[in-house]
């Protein structure tokens, strides 16, 4: 799985979706609502942590 060069931020979502085979705005809308209704599920620190594992896609 790799970062995607379709980012708004860092990639994370668009390589989320590329791995899935899903469309990307599906996902952005999928771990916004996840972060903002799970108190459980600390989105912000995840996506940071993601963005850091995530190797960059070669262009």
């Amino acid at each position: 799985m790799y970062r995607s060069n379709d980012r708004i931020i860092a990639g994370v979502c668009g390589g989320i979706a590329d791995q899935l085979g899903w469309p990307v705005t599906r996902v952005r809308i999928a771990y916004v609502l996840l972060s903002l209704l799970s108190a459980a599920f600390p989105g912000t620190l995840v996506y940071l942590v993601l963005w850091f594992l995530m190797p960059a896609r070669s262009r």
